[in-house]
């Protein structure tokens, strides 16, 4: 039975409300909210009771009753809002955040303060006065540690904080040897960047200082979660702080940081573009202070400051899926954020909101918020209108946990009781570190521009490190000797490394604990002169489409649904593959050879224009089946899931899905095509330059449905020219295919090459089921793919050769055909990057003397031809096309005809 009453309904008066209620709990306990069980039990455990009149039995009168029940209320207000006064802030005084937790506001007085409550004996310190009880609640919950987790509506959920907060926040006793934990790790952070600051006056770090406890929260992580079975940790962050994590935290050698602030790193000297120092990751095997070794990855970022966010959860998903067997425990996604970028970045609420989905859960990531009160030159005020920069995390009801910045062992407790609650309940949970950041946004500028009164206090402020050596002091568990020593010994071992750069001693990277890039290699400068064989025997295909055309015994489909199903039987039978069977038949194979397939999207299941139908739905139950999950007992793992409404989370998670597993095929499909348009900081910052800045291949797919087919401006084009634009370095393929047999090939061909590249595919919309655009079993048989079909149908004189791509080849064949045109040779360029020039000239020198057009039903400012021009060979060629237009399309039926109907017969006339 469900909680059916809540305490914060009821009035202080409602007596008889009590006494029903107090009914209900004596006849059921569960059915009443835990905190209303609690305070009857504590009544019981005194032996008083409830009478059923609106008066109480035993001895207690409604006016006590009133009372118990007024300091019943002001206890959850402290559980409620009593972060509202924490003492959180170490730089200023907090905000009036009107908190209304006062005597007043519940009915009490002055008068009340030595009385004896029984409310006392829940909070287990027995009954008590009203001003022990303050006293206790306060200490909880208004100390330097502000809890929220009361907006929760899982029981649990609030019944484990409470617990653990009220059982252990009021004194935080660490051990003496995590406190010295706590201070090298300080020492570490501090003496690091003050190194820097010493030998590159001037150059840009963005240093951690005044944010140094943040070293020892991801320390604590790390070693926390280890204790409790985590194995692998993937990190992103942004920039600030960014060297201290990869340097005290992921290991890092000083050596690798210091030679990329003198020049001449590897990659420098390799010719590579490379990236700037503080955008960098890397990933080493440490030892946790329980002695287990564990795995730290640290993701590299651009300056999008949260685009990491959802690359880290896809990661560690495909770490789950491919060596954990979906233990969510073993890897843990460490979001380290800044109150600005969390709060206004709207990837944030895109990656929170897949976080329970089951296409996307990961068992939870722990953020961790570097909290400077200020983003660039943007003050709070100006940088939100949630309450806090983390409020975002009431959208999914996990706990929000904001601690003083100044108290590292607050700090440590905080980020120890989150990894307990990430590791019980698998789900994100937020640690919001309020502290400051001594410089401006960078070492160069003056923050004092702007906010001059708080970069006084900050000038004023002594570091974290010289406050919790002053606070060990006091409590007589260090001696001041200590402190000085691990300092000077830490300077020592920065400076002897800094020698060795000096000496050119740097020492070799390690490697990671997994094999998955083994084997791989970065593409050569002849890649892609030659595809790889992706044929597949006819007995392989058979096996997979068995397994499409079955369904399971008792499940009752729609009529269409089982016409598909038909419909497959009859296309393959009759050796006519339409476009869904190309599709399918590649993903089976693949599977079947053990590779897995992930494959998100809005509509993926059964694609937007329901061709795929790759799952059928029982008609009664809706009961799912999926036949390439039944190929064979071996086959690699199949994932398809329709995506929430995200392209710009939901695309980042799959590019890191494909980093984190190379040997799945791992595929993103848009709705519609222009869907990529919010998508573009992932393809700017990622899919099109993280092979050139930080050497990390991917082989992620990108389907997106494109062509002018009247569908107005928003459905019509995948902005082709962008990622041409973007194509450089071989750095990825842009394709458009025109038969099911080499999109066949194509996807095939993504986990057959010895490198990874992603792919972006101009998929077809009215092709998935014309006719024309059909194969044959033999030509996904012996065939690979055709980066160019060169026309098969021509006569001994051709006048006029016209390229194209896509969709627009079947007009400009059934004009050929109708006007019997054997002077026109139609050669489709089937993959656009990197263009496939040698193949070209050679078909081109086949044709020579005949007059080469581009024909695109793009607009002249769109598509392709553009990037053509970059290329010698086609510095003459003729463009056909649309004129040149601020839109993508015309949105009338009637023009966009007429539009077509002039591209095809200008192709063809005289």
């Amino acid at each position: 039975m469900s909680k059916i009453f809540d305490f914060s309904h009821l009035s202080s008066s409602d007596i008889s409300f009590i006494d029903s209620l107090y009914d209900t709990y004596r006849t059921n306990p569960e059915s009443v909210d835990e905190s209303w069980q609690r305070f009857f039990q504590g009544f019981e455990f005194q032996g008083a009771g409830f009478g059923t009149s609106g008066t109480s039995g035993e001895g207690i009168s409604d006016q006590k009753l009133r009372a118990e029940f007024n300091v019943f209320r002001l206890i959850q207000s402290f559980r409620t809002r009593g972060h509202l006064l924490a003492d959180t802030n170490p730089i200023r005084p907090r905000r009036d955040r009107k908190a209304r937790i006062s005597l007043e506001e519940y009915g009490l007085s002055d008068a009340d303060r030595k009385t004896v409550f029984q409310c006392g004996e829940f909070l287990g310190i027995g009954p008590a006065t009203l001003d022990q009880i303050l006293d206790h609640m306060k200490e909880i919950y208004c100390g330097k540690i502000g809890f929220q987790y009361m907006h929760s509506n899982n029981t649990d959920v609030r019944r484990f904080m409470r617990e653990k907060i009220e059982s252990t926040a009021k004194k935080i006793n660490l051990p003496v040897e995590k406190k010295k934990r706590i201070l090298e790790k300080l020492n570490e952070a501090n003496v690091f960047e003050n190194f820097l600051q010493t030998k590159y006056i001037g150059q840009k770090r963005f240093s951690l200082e005044g944010g140094e406890a943040t070293i020892p929260a991801l320390d604590a992580i790390i070693n926390k979660s280890a204790e409790l079975g985590a194995q692998e940790f993937v990190i992103g962050m942004a920039h600030r702080g960014r060297l201290n994590v990869l340097a005290n935290i992921v290991g890092k050698t000083y050596e690798y940081i210091f030679t990329e602030f003198e020049g001449g790193s590897e990659e420098e000297k390799s010719g590579q573009a490379g990236d700037v120092k503080y955008h960098k990751g890397f990933t080493s095997i440490k030892k946790a202070t329980n002695g287990k070794e564990v795995f730290v990855k640290l993701l590299p970022n651009p300056s999008h400051l949260e685009t990491v966010d959802p690359i880290v959860v896809g990661y560690c998903r495909a770490l789950q899926d491919n060596h954990y067997n979906g233990d969510m425990n073993k890897v843990i996604p460490i979001q380290i954020h800044g109150d600005a970028a969390v709060a206004g970045q709207g990837i944030v609420y895109e990656t929170v909101q897949m976080s329970k989905l089951k296409a996307y859960n990961v068992g939870g990531s722990i953020h961790l918020v570097i909290n400077n009160q200020i983003g660039f030159t943007t003050d709070i005020e100006d940088a939100r209108s949630s309450q806090y920069c983390v409020s975002i995390a009431k959208t999914i009801e996990v706990p929000i946990i904001q601690v003083n910045g100044d108290d590292p062992e607050a700090v440590v407790y905080a980020i120890e009781l989150a990894v307990e609650f990430r590791q019980k309940f698998n789900e994100d949970i937020f640690v919001d570190i309020v502290c400051y950041r001594k410089y401006g946004h960078n070492e160069g500028d003056e923050p004092r521009y702007t906010q001059p009164h708080l970069y006084g206090l900050i000038t004023k402020h002594k570091n974290p490190r010289e406050l919790y050596i002053d606070y060990l002091l006091s409590k007589g568990e260090i001696e001041a000797k200590l402190a000085t020593e691990m300092m000077e010994a830490y300077k020592q071992l920065l400076s002897d490394r800094f020698n060795n750069v000096r000496q050119n001693e740097i020492p070799k990277k390690g490697k990671g604990p997994h094999k998955d890039w083994e084997g791989l290699e970065f593409a050569g400068p002849d890649a892609f002169d030659e595809s790889p064989a992706t044929g597949v025997k006819r007995e392989a295909l058979d096996k997979v489409m068995k397994a499409l055309l079955h369904v399971p015994q008792g499940m009752e489909l729609m009529k269409k649904t089982q016409k598909i199903l038909d419909d497959r039987k009859e296309f393959y039978e009759g050796d006519k593959l339409d476009w869904s069977l190309g599709e399918l038949l590649a993903y089976g194979t693949l599977a079947d050879e053990g590779h897995p397939l992930r494959f998100t999207g809005e509509d993926v299941i059964r694609g937007t224009f329901s061709h795929r139908q790759a799952k059928i739905f029982d008609d009664r139950t809706n009961e799912s089946y999926c036949g390439l999950e039944n190929i064979s007992p071996s086959q690699g793992k199949i994932s398809i899931y329709n995506s929430l409404l995200s392209e710009y989370a939901v695309l980042g998670f799959e590019y890191g899905y494909a980093w984190g597993n190379p040997k799945a095929l791992t595929i993103w499909e848009a709705q519609f095509g222009d869907f990529v348009n919010g998508a573009q900081i992932m393809i700017d910052q990622y899919i099109s330059s993280a092979e050139a800045k930080w050497q990390r291949m991917n082989g992620l797919v990108m389907l997106l449905p494109h062509g002018h087919e009247g569908a107005g401006p928003e459905h019509s084009s995948a902005r082709p020219e962008r990622f041409l634009q973007l194509a450089a370095d071989d750095n990825m393929v842009v394709a458009n295919c025109t038969t099911p047999a080499n999109m066949f090939h194509l996807l095939r061909r993504q986990v057959k090459w010895t490198f990874r590249k992603p792919t972006i595919v101009m998929t077809p919309k009215s092709l998935l089921r014309d006719p024309r655009a059909s194969s044959t079993r033999d030509e996904l048989v012996n065939g690979k793919f055709q980066e160019v079909i060169d026309d098969p149908n021509t006569g001994k004189k051709v006048s006029r050769v016209i390229l194209c791509t896509g969709k627009i080849y079947y007009d400009l064949y059934e004009k050929k055909i109708a006007d019997k045109r054997d002077d026109v040779a139609i050669v489709r360029v089937e993959q656009l990057y990197p263009l496939p020039e040698k193949k070209l000239a050679k078909i081109l020198e086949k044709y020579k003397g005949a007059e080469p057009v581009w024909v695109q039903e793009e607009p002249k400012n769109q598509g392709y031809w553009t990037f053509l021009l970059r290329y010698d060979q086609f510095r003459n060629l003729r463009l056909i096309s649309r004129k040149s237009l601020a839109s993508p399309a015309t949105g009338f039926s009637n023009v966009h005809k007429k539009e077509q109907a002039d591209i095809i017969a200008n192709a063809f006339s005289k």
